[in-house]
Parts: C-alpha cells; structure tokens; sequence
C-alpha cells in the first residue's frame, strides 16, 4: 500500500499519528507530493483524486482512497486486532463521530482558512480574501475557548481514552502556529491537554 502525502501538511499528519497509535506505519510507503510546486495539480494524480488534495491511500490493487478520516476508517476496520481510535461501543462511535465533526467544522477547517486567505501559500491558484481569513481566526479562537472549558475536568476529549479526536485536535492546534494562532496563557486545561498529547511518542511522528 502507499499513502501519498504532504509531510508538513495537517492531513496527512492525522493519518501517520494514527497509524502510529495502531502499529501500522509500515504497512504502507509514504510517497511525498509537492504542493508548492503542484505535482497535486497533473493528471496523474487527478486520477488517484480528482479532488487533488493530499492524502490519498491507494491498496495493492490500485483502488485509491482519498479523505483523512475515510482512510483512518480503512485502517480501522481492515485491523481490527490494533488499539481503536474511532470507538468501541455505539456510543463510543457516536462521540467520536460527534467531536471529529465538531473539530473539523469549527477548528480544523477555519484553520485552513485562516492559513490559506492570509498566508498567501496558494494565491498562485486562489483568490485570497484577507478579511475571511482573519473572521476564521476569530472563530479558531472561540472554538479554543470552549475547548479548554471541556477540558477542566477531562484527560482527554471523549470517551475518557485517547480516540481520533485527540489526533485531530492536536494537529490543528499545530498546525495553526503557521498563522500565528496559540493557547492563550488563561487556557491552562487545553494547554494542559497539549502537553499530554505532546508527550505521546507518536505525536513526533
């Protein structure tokens, strides 16, 4: 199997840490696809994703997987015997699912946005609009507020273990030193909470 990513991009980050967490990372090569230079951008790689964006999982036979979360939900359902990062339970599945929404929809994504509309990374190939940029920051950090409330009385976000959303959480928050977005100094529990999934070996992965 291959994965084809973006070593410093956020997405395929949240895979390697989870296939870290489940012992999988040599199940696949990771093959590196330049951005900057648009090797995203040919046919070749249309044809993997026509959506052309990183990652893509393509299997033995040359199926191809595109989408950070579809490819966590291959692994975890082909390895069943590795630790659970989406939920046990229906319950447990539901909150995951729960939280992976919300993060995507209020921290993940805005962040993105912010980077991409006052960065200027891409405005080869995009209209940048400074002012949405800066309006998503707004909502990154209002979302980071109410995070670290969540987080007073918990060691991890849901299911009282170490699930997807912790993998997803702390990527964004990474990711989101580009643009200048941090902890503030009164959210002592989500930075307390950093800490702890900074200390995880595979969060160096």
């Amino acid at each position: 199997m291959k994965i084809f990513e973006t070593a410093t991009a956020p997405n395929p980050r949240r895979v390697r840490i989870f296939l870290a967490e489940k012992g999988l990372l040599d199940k696949v090569e990771f093959v590196q696809v330049d951005l900057l230079k648009g090797e995203n951008l040919t046919p070749e790689y249309a044809a993997k994703n026509p959506m052309k964006k990183v990652p893509v999982l393509e299997l033995d036979d040359g199926t191809c997987v595109a989408e950070t979360m579809a490819i966590c939900r291959y692994f975890e359902e082909a390895y069943p015997d590795t630790p659970t990062l989406l939920g046990d339970t229906p319950l447990e599945k539901a909150q995951v699912e729960q939280w992976l929404r919300w993060l995507e929809f209020f921290f993940f994504m805005p962040t993105g946005m912010c980077f991409q509309h006052t960065s200027g990374y891409f405005k080869d190939r995009m209209n940048p609009i400074k002012e949405w940029g800066e309006e998503c920051r707004t909502t990154v950090e209002k979302f980071c507020h109410f995070l670290n409330k969540h987080l007073a009385d918990k060691e991890y976000i849901c299911c009282d273990r170490y699930t997807a959303a912790d993998i997803n959480a702390f990527t964004t928050l990474q990711f989101g030193r580009v643009v200048n977005i941090r902890i503030k100094d009164d959210q002592t529990h989500l930075q307390a909470w950093y800490e702890r999934m900074k200390a995880r070996p595979t969060s160096k992965v």
